[in-house]
């Protein structure tokens, strides 16, 4: 297989099948999956034909290939009495070089942005797989104002960054939070939403949230991020809710009562994943996910499955 950031269309599927049948012998729990399912890994010859790993074995299982040994162990978002989930990484530069190369294709260079992260609930809950992403982005901006911020230093410093090109990473209602503030004129700022209300505030749905932050920030469009703790991969937003990845990740939909189909573009569905990047996990996942998948390969989330277990790398319903 091609290293993932040389991964496009044209040769997309062909690297998808060569990790697939590596991984279907050399990680255990999809191998066994695979077995349960009774998948002759030599007919496995299109994409369509991947069976995907429902997302639920990362709370039961150590999905990891075999002889490897975790560098870090990454844990979904959530209460103390709930199962979370657990990505065991064994190559941190993989994650690295993928979110680093993902940010670029969309944004340009980290360094030519100052990075403000208002992530209070995601640093309380540790291990969080967007806090390394958000830590190494801010070391890489090199901009003095970067850094992890309570709502009190981010309006102390709107007046020094005014002049600025900053990027806002923020969980849904420390944004709501901010934006009760009063009017702050953050036009000059790219604002990314990432995460729920964490059971912090009442659930709201994304175009009641999206309204009032660009009244609120004077902004024209609120960014979003699409990553989850077992994915090393991510996929942005740049207003409306609409998503797009990098080549490496491409996003499918199957019916809700077919596990094993694959739905036509424009209908909702449960979404699945597959993820070149994550080489030593499974890059073959089925998420929890609602959504549309576009012609264009672009996509949108429209809720869960299960309400009961909201992780905070999912989005509200539209």
């Amino acid at each position: 297989m091609l290293p993932f950031e040389q991964i496009n269309k044209s040769n997309f599927e062909k690297n998808a099948l060569e990790l697939f049948r590596f991984q279907a012998v050399h990680v255990k729990v999809y191998s066994d999956y695979l077995k349960h399912l009774a998948v002759n890994i030599s007919e496995v010859d299109s994409l369509e034909k991947i069976p995907f790993l429902p997302i639920s074995f990362f709370k039961t299982h150590q999905v990891l290939l075999q002889n490897a040994e975790p560098q870090t162990t990454f844990m979904s978002s959530g209460t103390s009495q709930m199962q979370r989930s657990k990505h065991y990484v064994s190559d941190l530069k993989l994650y690295e070089q993928s979110f680093n190369s993902a940010f670029e294709y969309f944004y340009g260079k980290v360094s030519d942005y100052t990075i403000l992260a208002l992530l209070p609930s995601y640093i309380e809950s540790g291990s969080s797989s967007l806090i390394y992403m958000v830590s190494h982005f801010i070391e890489n901006s090199k901009h003095t104002l970067s850094g992890f911020v309570s709502e009190e230093q981010l309006i102390s410093n709107i007046e020094a960054l005014k002049n600025e090109k900053v990027l806002l990473i923020g969980v849904s209602y420390a944004l709501l939070d901010l934006a009760e503030k009063g009017n702050l004129d953050l036009n000059n700022y790219i604002i990314m939403e990432t995460g729920g209300m964490k059971g912090r505030r009442k659930e709201w749905t994304r175009d009641e949230l999206h309204t009032v932050y660009k009244k609120a920030f004077n902004v024209e469009h609120i960014h979003s991020e699409y990553g989850m703790t077992e994915l090393l991969s991510q996929g942005y937003s740049k207003g409306n809710g609409i998503f797009k990845t990098p080549p490496w990740l491409q996003i499918s939909a199957r019916p809700y009562n077919e596990p094993f189909s694959t739905l036509e573009t424009a209908q909702t569905g449960v979404l699945k994943v597959i993820d070149l990047a994550n080489q030593n996990s499974c890059a073959f996942i089925e998420t929890a996910d609602l959504g549309k998948i576009y012609p264009d390969g672009s996509f949108e989330i429209l809720g869960r499955i299960d309400f009961e277990d909201i992780r905070g790398c999912n989005l509200l319903i539209s």
